[in-house]
């Protein structure tokens, strides 16, 4: 996957996705600051929340994928992003082990919570919201991403520090693989 100065050679396509989460591990990926340029100069983003890209393409390199699966709509994002992505990269410790995102969990199930929110506490219609494209339906249970697709690189952090952002996407783009120590991850 690096990059060619060839202009018949194509550039790596990368993809980022933001699932059930907070957002903080693309604000780790704009942290990269200047390295972005040096990214751009070098492989197109075709897809992520920054870029404001609406359907996911064909043919991505490597896709960071943010945040849990926590309902349907993150559910089939996450199927088609591997059916279409190299690599797939689990971008957090939401995408990696569901962390904040799951803490829904142990209350049990998602349709009660919701009733409790929109019909027995104070609201003006006393409904839940259900109407297909408004709020997508609540998974019984939030996902890690490997729960649910093949994953082939772990990047653990929330979130992760923006050196270890641009030294990961580094390596994969120079066609390396993490080597792994117990449970951490080393590149080089």
């Amino acid at each position: 996957m690096t990059a060619s100065k060839d202009p018949e050679v194509a550039r790596p396509r990368i993809a980022t996705v933001w699932l059930g989460g907070c957002s903080g591990c693309h604000m780790s990926f704009l942290d990269t600051d200047e390295w972005l340029f040096e990214l751009a100069a070098r492989a197109d983003i075709v897809y992520s929340p920054i870029a404001d890209v609406k359907a996911f393409p064909d043919d991505v390199d490597v896709c960071l994928v943010e945040g849990a699966v926590a309902n349907a709509d993150n559910l089939e994002l996450a199927h088609e992003l591997r059916a279409k992505s190299k690599l797939v990269v689990s971008f957090g410790d939401c995408a990696v082990s569901g962390n904040v995102t799951a803490m829904r969990n142990p209350l049990g199930d998602p349709r009660a919570i919701l009733e409790h929110v929109y019909v027995e506490a104070p609201d003006r219609d006393g409904v839940v919201p259900g109407e297909a494209g408004i709020v997508p339906e609540l998974l019984p249970r939030v996902q890690p991403l490997h729960r649910v697709i093949d994953v082939d690189v772990f990047l653990p952090g929330c979130p992760p520090p923006a050196e270890r952002i641009v030294a990961a996407v580094e390596a994969l783009l120079a066609g390396e693989r993490p080597k792994r120590s117990g449970e951490s991850i080393r590149w080089g």
